[in-house]
């Protein structure tokens, strides 16, 4: 397992079956009114799939809780993202990183399961990285209804959420094939509307959306107008400096909450 370093406020509401908390009606008559449709009906549970420990472990994924090898870091990890989230009033967060290869999706999948490890904190790990999506193949799942089906076709988010058996607190939101015109997709309005429905239906869940390489396409770019904060993942020993550099100059307008050291050689304990 690769090691990851890194050198709200909550309003009261109704508790679902889940734990999650569901906000209260605030706002504006627009907030008012687009809150209430989220919260007006319990929505079906996912469905709740296997990860085999064999599959587990060969694509680098935490177990449940977040412990084994490489689990302190993601708490670590988890526990400086969470208080900058805090000091932001933010619960969206997008996982990028430079170019390809650097350890990004690992990082949003072990992220997210090391945030779901805190009580009363949930997470929903969205595959945004739309021109290659890699989330159910990590999971070994074989979506029918991918997020992009909820951008494209307006399907209901619900329809396209998995559990997986487990891990309580974490949901995914996978997208089932690769998306031509993912940039000009993820720019719509409607994409707007789905990330504001993802942030605002629970006050305690963390959305973490994993988004394709800032220098390869124009995505990343496209969706920072719409999330909250960022976490730039490198890696050791192959992310350039000036890709680093590069990257945050054209992400200058997204608060970005820190640098995950994916592959560090440094002894974890040390690491920090």
């Amino acid at each position: 397992m690769e090691h990851s370093s890194q050198v709200l406020n909550l309003l009261a509401g109704q508790t679902d079956a889940t734990g999650e908390v569901r906000l209260p009606s605030a706002g504006s008559d627009a907030d008012v009114a687009r809150k209430a449709a989220f919260t007006a009906a319990p929505l079906p549970s996912p469905p709740v799939h296997k990860l085999p420990a064999e599959r587990r472990d060969r694509e680098r994924i935490l177990p449940p809780g977040a412990g084994g090898a490489g689990g302190d870091a993601y708490k670590m990890l988890r526990t400086q993202v969470l208080k900058r989230l805090a000091q932001l009033n933010a619960n969206t967060l997008a996982v990028l990183s430079p170019t390809a290869g650097d350890g990004k999706t690992s990082t949003a999948i072990n992220l997210a399961i090391a945030i779901a490890a805190e009580r009363n904190r949930f997470a929903l790990l969205v595959d945004f990285d739309l021109r290659h999506p890699t989330l159910h193949r990590r999971f070994g799942l074989k979506p029918t209804v991918g997020v992009e089906d909820c951008l494209q076709s307006r399907r209901p988010i619900h329809e396209a959420l998995a559990k997986i058996s487990g891990y309580d607190r974490l949901t995914l939101l996978p997208a089932r094939s690769r998306v031509e015109h993912s940039s000009e997709l993820l720019a719509e309005g409607r994409t707007a509307e789905v990330v504001a429905e993802m942030r605002d239906r629970y006050v305690n869940r963390v959305v973490i959306f994993d988004l394709p390489p800032v220098l390869s396409t124009d995505d990343a770019l496209a969706f920072s107008r719409v999330v909250q904060a960022g976490l730039l993942v490198v890696h050791e020993g192959r992310t350039r400096r000036e890709d680093v550099t590069r990257s945050l100059s054209l992400l200058q307008e997204l608060p970005i909450v820190g640098t995950a050291l994916n592959a560090s050689r440094e002894p974890s304990g040390t690491a920090y």
